[in-house]
């Protein structure tokens, strides 16, 4: 694994670096990145808020983008995304973002990320559309 590669594209993005998602794996196949749940991304009944989820879901596959960009490009941004709630995750879980590409092309790549916890709990589902800039 290239840890300063992964640090780059950490620190590309000043929000998601805020909020201290942490990139673990990053290759064109799939990318994973991890954070321990805090009480400020919550809502009033102590489960992960869902822009909090979303926001999560899509610094993890513009990650993927970035990864499947072709020759020339320098950059991507999201165009569409669709995300499914589909449990709750409690303050203080580990949750695991992994994002997978169902297409990759020369003007855009589509991502699905799934969100769970350590335990495999599925949290959400995230489809996004990425554009090649």
């Amino acid at each position: 694994m290239d840890y300063d590669k992964l640090a780059k594209m950490s620190s590309l993005v000043p929000f998601p670096a805020y909020l201290g998602f942490e990139v673990k794996r990053s290759d064109r196949d799939c990318v994973v990145v991890e954070i321990v749940l805090r009480p400020e991304y919550c809502t009033m009944g102590g489960t992960a808020h869902g822009g909090f989820l979303m926001a999560l879901a899509d610094f993890t596959g513009a990650i993927g983008a970035m990864e499947v960009l072709p020759e020339g490009a320098t950059s991507t941004t999201t165009v569409e995304s669709k995300t499914n709630m589909i449990g709750a995750a409690p303050a203080g879980a580990l949750m695991r973002a992994t994002a997978t590409p169902l297409h990759i092309g020369r003007r855009t790549s589509v991502w699905t990320t799934r969100i769970e916890t350590d335990a495999g709990k599925l949290i959400s589902v995230t489809t996004q559309t990425q554009m090649v800039i």
